[in-house]
């Protein structure tokens, strides 16, 4: 099995269908076993942006790029394969209001991205 971020973003231009509910969505991915964990953000606003140059700590309000899309939300996904997650993305209500992104977990005896 293969664990995947699964990041859930806002979209500019959201598809016109809002005939999904994001309660279905979880309860059929939790009753499968395939969703370990998953939770709505706070609003961008709400964000601290870390960041250290120098030896300098560096804070800043907010989110630290200017982008229409924001991270609303993360799922961690447990899957056989990408197919399987992305199965499991397609049927999410932000794949038409939004757009998810999703990401392997590294393999902790890899030590490069592949």
């Amino acid at each position: 099995m293969m664990k995947f971020m699964m990041l859930v973003c806002s979209d500019s231009e959201p598809d016109e269908d809002r005939s999904d509910n994001i309660e279905q969505w979880v309860a059929d991915v939790d009753s499968r076993g395939q969703r370990v964990l998953g939770s709505a953000l706070a609003a961008p606003e709400s964000a601290t942006t870390v960041r250290v140059r120098k030896g300098e700590l560096l804070l800043s309000d907010g989110p630290f790029t200017e982008t229409k899309e924001v991270i609303v939300g993360f799922d961690v996904l447990e899957c056989a394969h990408l197919d399987e997650a992305i199965e499991i993305a397609r049927a999410h209500p932000m794949a038409r209001l939004g757009q998810l992104e999703l990401r392997p977990f590294r393999d902790p005896d890899h030590t490069t991205d592949e």
